[in-house]
């Protein structure tokens, strides 16, 4: 009986000692967790639209907004190629009214010159410092093209005695019956490719009746930018929704600062290049030195490619007048103005004036010079200045903002936009309803201005745009 009993015992001690220990088991195991999904009633709709991710659905209006950007961009890359006899005289004239812009303002409010007057004598004082760096540099090259033509003969000589004479001891004869054969080869060329050449000649004439005929094109329309650069603009401004007026026309004024402003700075930095360089080729005796400065001058315009070419032709110069000594020594003189430029006079100049990266200046003189050749290389920092203050002033970030308050700035005193735009208008416009060909004589109420519009456009007192600079009376700043 003792036996039967004892199994049940043992049975009892141990569920009795491994149930505490299988109770702490438990507790130690971490739970399965459990996974369900909540269905949100503001979610879970019929519409397709609702049940898209708002990742998704954003990544898909960036992406469409981007791509019609980028259709447009082509659109008006593909229309500038067809149309540049009309789009590159309008920037060369933009640029040239950007830099005679102070003294045309100066002309006409101070010393009271007519508009008309005063636009004509700064066009001719921007002629005038044109040509006559232009006259200067010919006739130095016509003073000097001789001797260096026969510096170049010389040179060839030279050559040809050191390819006999020199290291390479090669045979004077087997050199110049080499020569024969090249010059035979090129004349036979001539002579064969007699009617491509002819038309390349008529073409290259027709290059440069285009040239002329940009050049008048872009003296016409730089007259009437400063004569009437204002009015131009404001007609412009009043083809935009009302809304739109006023922001654009903001930062249009502060891209057309950054844009004197790199104007400016590009000119003073071309300058000390060129005087740099000149006075280094002239002090080490290389032949036309003055040429060489203004064609410095004209090729720092074009940020990092032109300081390389133009280097390059000064360099090549010198070898041929003076030998490879001399050219080294040029080489050195160009090397230290780049360097003097490139680290102190452009990072302190143009910090203030544009507000660029050089990793976007060079990839917007790449992207330019790719697309449109030398216009584009030269005009692309310009634009991407412009639209670089403008868009950043459109989003809340003004570079300018003393601007807020001065009566004196380009673009008319701050407040005025309405008044400017409504003395754009001829005196016998009426304000009418397009939709019932009425006259309307509702009070409409200007949000932007704070302007009451009652019967037409006569509530707003039109505002003189030759004198508004300095007549009208400082506006709040909050107006803008």
């Amino acid at each position: 009986m003792s036996k039967s009993r004892q199994p049940s015992r043992v049975g009892e001690l141990f569920e009795r000692f491994s149930e505490p220990w299988a109770r702490a088991r438990s507790r130690m195991e971490p739970e399965v967790p459990q996974v369900r999904r909540f269905a949100h009633p503001a979610v879970e709709k019929d519409e397709p639209r609702e049940n898209v991710a708002w990742s998704l659905r954003v990544a898909a209006a960036w992406s469409w907004r981007v791509i019609v950007v980028a259709v447009a961009l082509a659109i008006a890359g593909w229309a500038f190629s067809y149309l540049t006899m009309v789009f590159i005289p309008i920037l060369v004239a933009l640029l040239f009214a950007v830099l005679l812009d102070p003294v045309n303002r100066f002309l006409q409010r101070k010393l009271r010159f007519p508009r008309s007057l005063g636009a004509a004598i700064s066009l001719l004082f921007g002629l005038g410092v044109v040509f006559g760096l232009l006259s200067a540099a010919s006739t130095q090259i016509l003073a000097q093209f001789g001797d260096l033509a026969f510096k170049v003969s010389e040179g060839i000589d030279r050559l040809m005695a050191w390819l006999s004479e020199g290291p390479l001891k090669l045979n004077a004869t087997a050199v110049e019956q080499y020569i024969d054969t090249l010059s035979s080869e090129i004349t036979s060329f001539l002579q064969s490719n007699g009617s491509q050449l002819a038309s390349g000649a008529l073409s290259v004439t027709m290059s440069l009746g285009n040239v002329v005929t940009g050049f008048l094109i872009a003296m016409f329309v730089l007259f009437f930018f400063l004569k009437d650069g204002r009015r131009i603009w404001l007609w412009v401004v009043r083809l935009l929704p009302q809304a739109a007026r006023l922001p654009i026309h903001e930062s249009a004024i502060r891209g057309w600062i950054t844009l004197g402003a790199y104007a400016r700075t590009q000119i003073l930095v071309a300058a000390i290049d060129a005087i740099g360089i000149g006075l280094g080729a002239w002090l080490l005796g290389v032949p036309l030195a003055l040429p060489i400065a203004v064609l410095v001058f004209v090729g720092s315009f074009i940020p990092i490619v032109g300081a390389i070419v133009t280097g390059a032709i000064a360099v090549i110069v010198a070898l041929v007048d003076q030998g490879i000594n001399v050219a080294a020594l040029m080489l050195v003189v160009i090397l230290l103005v780049q360097q003097i430029e490139s680290n102190l006079l452009q990072p302190w100049l143009m910090s203030n004036a544009v507000s660029l990266h050089p990793v976007a200046v060079l990839l917007a003189v790449t992207a330019g010079s790719y697309l449109f050749s030398i216009p584009g290389a030269l005009f692309s920092v310009p634009i991407v200045a412009f639209v670089n203050t403008s868009m950043l002033y459109l989003h809340g970030y003004d570079k300018f903002p003393q601007l807020a308050s001065d009566v004196d700035r380009p673009g008319g005193p701050p407040g005025t936009l309405d008044q400017q735009v409504l003395a754009t208008y001829d005196v016998n416009v009426q304000r009418t309803d397009p939709m019932t060909s009425t006259l309307d004589h509702e009070n409409v109420v200007s949000e932007d201005s704070g302007i009451d519009l009652k019967a037409g456009p006569e509530a707003i007192q039109p505002v003189d745009l030759d004198t508004a600079d300095s007549s009208q009376p400082t506006a709040d700043p909050a107006d803008n």
